[in-house]
């Protein structure tokens, strides 16, 4: 009844013989006693004592699943209030004031809910690999402590919270005239994340954040032989260009005090959607993944496939100029010359990238597309429906597309768009994570683990450097 063994002694009256009629006349009132006097009492087990458990709490404890439809009704309320109030401060403000506002509201926080998006889709990564017995761990060089998919949704969550939360305050302030208000909201939250990942003491997945930050370092000065996980995170941060080339105009604006103002509509202002820093930031992933590439060649393999690649990350950079020209150059000349250009560097670099998603990242081979001679780890998860490969070839092929939209200054005004478009990328980035991961894990299982083959083509990218010194990510 509360959870643990009585005792009687051997004295007591309410013992009987077997078969006879047992009275429980005083039992209720013993055990009543029993409980006024003390709380808890000893369990033992195997000759060991284990410590007192108050019986009132085990009894009135709620259930795992009770807490957590608590849980998700607290988070839909919450939802509710931020979508509820976000759009109340919205319509409050003039039509010709709306657009406006919008667009730099969504300016300060849209990289950090693509971010927020990133890191859920990771973890959803990380449970297929878990299904799929896929040993992520050892991958990526980590040793058992490494975040799990729980602890990475975990995260999310309250990057789910935080994020709109901000966003909401500011939408609020701002349509109540809380200028100064408003204007520290973004300010605030961009700085308490630069302090949660730069905090030097031992809380908050401290060694995670460590091998973070190290790998990003590794990624900007490859001057060192570069590891799977270096250039599987340079991969990622390819896919997140828009987000740095966001973050860099929020801060600038943040920086000139030009927040929760329209100081920055000048196009040609410091600030503005003409300057040279966009572009600027936009081809930094490509150059980090393009000198890997020749770190890899001249240091590591001297395969031509290295060479290969790096001119595939390379391709990516006339399309980020010659778009950023249209602002630089007259009418006729943007017409006549660069615009043709620009439609050719799209094209080579949208083509030229799906074919090395599939033949090289995925070994997607003809015949293994076509006819499935090869054994798959995540086959009895999709339980035989091969039409998830085509959906996969085919996606990416259109997404490789549209994402040259969003590498392209000229076609940025509309914000919405590219805001979606650039969630398709990380959604396209999701997916080839499964196969990339899944690939480099028949790698590791099909030749020793001592010597890699000189002759795989793919070599520049699958060695894998072994480390003195193991990390938690």
């Amino acid at each position: 009844m509360f959870g643990g063994p009585v005792t009687a002694p051997a004295s007591s009256p309410h013992l009987r013989r077997s078969g006879s009629r047992a009275v429980v006349s005083d039992l209720d009132v013993e055990l009543g006693n029993a409980v006024e006097n003390s709380y808890s009492h000893p369990l033992e087990l195997n000759g060991l004592k284990s410590a007192n458990i108050p019986l009132v709490t085990a009894a009135i404890l709620p259930s795992p699943t009770l807490l957590w439809r608590l849980k998700v009704l607290l988070f839909l309320l919450w939802g509710f209030i931020c979508c509820k109030t976000g759009w109340q401060s919205v319509m409050r403000m003039s039509v010709g004031l709306r657009d406006l506002f919008l667009y730099e509201a969504f300016l300060y926080y849209n990289p950090l809910l693509l971010v927020t998006t990133m890191v859920w889709l990771w973890g959803i990564n990380l449970w297929v690999f878990s299904r799929a017995n896929i040993n992520y761990a050892k991958i990526f060089d980590l040793d058992q402590n490494h975040l799990t998919h729980r602890e990475i949704w975990k995260c999310a969550t309250w990057m789910t919270i935080i994020v709109p939360s901000s966003m909401t305050a500011y939408l609020y302030l701002y349509s109540n005239g809380e200028v100064s208000l408003a204007a520290s909201q973004p300010v605030l939250l961009y700085f308490a994340v630069i302090m949660l990942f730069t905090f030097p003491f031992d809380i908050f997945y401290f060694s995670s954040r460590y091998y973070l930050l190290r790998t990003l370092w590794r990624i900007v000065l490859p001057l060192q032989t570069v590891t799977f996980s270096d250039f599987f995170l340079a991969d990622i941060l390819t896919s997140m260009a828009k987000v740095f080339s966001d973050l860099e105009r929020s801060v600038c604006r943040m920086v000139h005090r030009q927040v929760a103002t329209i100081a920055w509509f000048e196009a040609d202002s410091v600030c503005g959607s003409h300057s040279i820093a966009i572009p600027l930031v936009l081809v930094l992933p490509y150059l980090f993944r393009f000198f890997q590439c020749l770190q890899q060649y001249y240091k590591d393999s001297r395969e031509r496939a290295t060479l290969l690649n790096a001119f595939k990350y390379s391709t990516a950079v006339p399309v980020i100029f010659l778009s950023a020209l249209k602002y630089h150059v007259s009418h006729e000349s943007w017409t006549n010359f660069y615009h043709p250009l620009w439609l050719l560097a799209s094209v080579l670099n949208s083509l030229y990238s799906f074919y090395w998603d599939v033949a090289r990242d995925w070994d997607f081979s003809v015949p293994r597309i076509f006819k499935f001679n090869r054994s798959h780890l995540y086959v009895h998860l999709l339980q035989g429906r091969t039409w998830v490969y085509f959906w996969v070839i085919g996606s990416n092929l259109i997404l490789r597309c549209t994402w040259t939209y969003k590498l392209s200054a000229h076609l940025r005004n509309n914000y919405l768009t590219v805001f979606t478009i650039a969630a398709l990328e990380i959604f396209r980035r999701f997916q080839w994570i499964f196969f990339r991961i899944e690939n480099e894990w028949n790698k590791i299982n099909s030749r020793p683990t001592t010597q890699l083959s000189m002759n795989d083509p793919s070599y520049d990218e699958v060695k894998l450097l072994p480390s003195a010194v193991v990390h938690n990510v």
